[in-house]
């Protein structure tokens, strides 16, 4: 599977966190995920949500429009990018997919 796949609610993109890192940061592409690096650690569900901030601000959308759809337990996770309120239009696809690259050329 790519680093990011279309699918009907959204974008899935695969990501490979490193908790407990000394800060917040998109390192790039490692085999087929996203490499981030988080301070958060690995317990109670910390780093899963910082995940989840952290994208959202890079991204620069609301926290709810993303959602961990597998990996919760597991470094490497599945974040699903829904489309905005469900508008699956060539506009919405168009501005997401901007954001997405936009977010992996800031890991290169």
């Amino acid at each position: 599977m790519p680093v990011l796949q279309k699918n009907r609610f959204g974008f899935v993109l695969k990501v490979l966190i490193q908790p407990r890192s000394s800060k917040n940061i998109i390192i790039g592409l490692h085999g087929d995920a996203l490499k981030i690096k988080l301070t958060a650690p690995p317990v109670g569900g910390a780093a899963n949500k910082m995940c989840i901030q952290y994208l959202a601000k890079s991204l620069k959308m609301p926290r709810s429009s993303l959602e961990i759809i597998s990996g919760q337990t597991s470094r490497k996770k599945s974040v699903l990018i829904k489309y905005k309120d469900g508008d699956d239009s060539q506009p919405e696809r168009k501005r997401l997919t901007g954001l997405i690259k936009a977010l992996l050329e800031t890991g290169k």
